[in-house]
């Protein structure tokens, strides 16, 4: 099994692209590698935030809590979001 960590699997795909290239008689696979990282990128970002309704602010996130609770939903936090800077609520523990 490879190893976890990224800078190991970053060496390990380098390797990788740079025997297949001199396998098929240098192709380009490389543009196919980071077309398939901006599909990945997209796809994190998708779930990570824009699924997600985005508050400005902690304290609107924070309104939004407490009207849930008035409804039922219990156990919510918020936190800010690595990519757009706004506010989410999750169900996980407090971050």
């Amino acid at each position: 099994m490879g190893s976890k960590k990224k800078s190991a699997r970053t060496a390990q795909r380098a390797a990788f692209e740079s025997q297949l290239d001199r396998e098929l008689g240098g192709s380009n696979l490389g543009n196919a590698f980071a077309r398939e990282d901006a599909r990945h990128e997209e796809h994190l970002r998708y779930r990570a935030c824009d699924r997600k309704k985005r508050y400005a602010t902690r304290a609107e996130a924070e309104d939004a809590i407490r009207a849930c609770r008035r409804h039922g939903s219990r156990d919510l936090h918020c936190y800010e979001c690595d990519y757009c800077g706004g506010w989410h609520l999750t169900h996980k523990g407090g971050r």
